[in-house]
């Protein structure tokens, strides 16, 4: 019976050493722009990866959409919401609720591609990470 368990126990090692050896040798000759090692855009990248700086007129509507990151650095906006609920202030740890004042140099987060976003009372500086559509009135 020991002899048994020997050479079961050496095979399972075998087995383990050579899966990975395997999948290392997988991992490293990846082709460039396969499924291993996926390429992306430049414009991706600068879509979710960067800020960038949306001037908008007023009287217009910001949608986000899901996960859209929006800065307040200009102007007076206030908070577009659906009937799930509102938009979340990260820096003040708050939900912005339908109408209400956006605070400037907070972190708002849209939560959901649901229409939420800003109305701009005034002319608005954004800075905005994610995607977003601009409703000009």
């Amino acid at each position: 019976m020991p002899q048994r368990w020997r050479t079961l126990s050496l095979l399972v090692l075998a087995a383990l050493i050579s899966g990975l050896a395997v999948g290392r040798v997988m991992a490293q000759t990846a082709e460039p722009g396969s499924g291993g090692d996926p390429l992306v855009s430049k414009s991706y990248v600068d879509m979710v990866a960067l800020y960038r700086v949306e001037e908008v007129p007023a009287g217009s509507t910001v949608v986000g959409e899901s996960g859209t990151e929006l800065v307040l650095r200009g102007g007076q906006a206030t908070a577009v919401v659906s009937e799930l609920g509102g938009l979340l202030d990260v820096t003040a740890g708050t939900d912005i609720k339908g109408g209400a004042r956006i605070p400037a140099n907070h972190l708002i987060v849209v939560p959901r591609s649901d229409g939420r976003g800003f109305y701009a009372v005034t002319d608005l500086i954004l800075m905005v990470k994610g995607r977003i559509t601009i409703l000009e009135q």
